[in-house]
């Protein structure tokens, strides 16, 4: 009889755990722990020895021993090699991108370059919460799907990232969410319209400083001919 395999997951923002609570509803025989802090995952995850790990919407540098001994799977929110680095969503959005993908990559101790294990498309207009529910949808069926096929061979296999097409973006701070006045001269409605969308919760929000000092807040807006 063979061991019942064990998965972990690496997820603390909601609709990672919503991919979380998707996948182990919806695979059976096979345990399943989650872990929600960087620290926890240190300490513990050498001791459990899982099978897979899987880092869904995961912001921390992941220690180098771990990724050379356990087989790690990470979910990015964009066609790889393409938007590599931080903030993936947003920079797409602002950037004009019409379509992303869900990727699972086989993760190596460089950041978002590992032999990608499944991709696929998915549109990026509608609100900000549209698109995450498009994310948790096809990420879901993604992690199904690789956990299905590991099950059956034992092997997780993937292809090499094209690197003459790769791009890498930084981290977006909370400063660059302000939109300046000179902005709506310098940018048409739909470019302020997707920097607006882009930034909705539970990222910073689009902001504008007034005459007083203070914020303005902005969290949706539309465009009318």
């Amino acid at each position: 009889m063979t061991n019942k395999k064990l998965i972990i997951f690496c997820a603390y923002r909601d609709w990672a755990i919503e991919i979380f609570n998707n996948v182990r509803s919806g695979t059976k025989g096979i345990d399943f722990k989650i872990f929600t802090s960087p620290g926890e995952f240190d300490a513990e995850a050498a001791k459990l020895n899982p099978d897979l790990v899987f880092f869904v919407g995961w912001s921390w540098i992941i220690p180098e021993n771990v990724v050379s001994n356990l087989k790690c799977i990470c979910l990015h929110p964009s066609p790889l090699p393409k938007y590599r680095g931080g903030s993936p969503i947003q920079h797409q959005i602002i950037n004009g991108e019409e379509k992303s993908a869900v990727t699972l990559f086989l993760m190596d101790q460089f950041v978002d370059k590992g032999p990608i294990i499944w991709q696929e498309e998915f549109p990026l207009d509608g609100e900000l919460y549209d698109i995450f529910c498009r994310i948790v949808e096809q990420g879901s069926k993604g992690i199904m799907e690789t956990i299905g096929k590991y099950l059956k061979t034992g092997k997780i296999e993937g292809t090499s990232q094209d690197m003459t097409r790769a791009t890498y973006y930084k981290r977006r701070t909370p400063e660059e969410s302000e939109i300046k006045i000179s902005d709506f001269q310098e940018y048409t409605a739909k470019q302020l319209y997707d920097k607006i969308r882009a930034l909705q919760s539970p990222y910073p929000n689009a902001f504008i400083v007034c005459k007083d000092g203070r914020k303005l807040i902005i969290t949706k807006a539309r465009i009318e001919e």
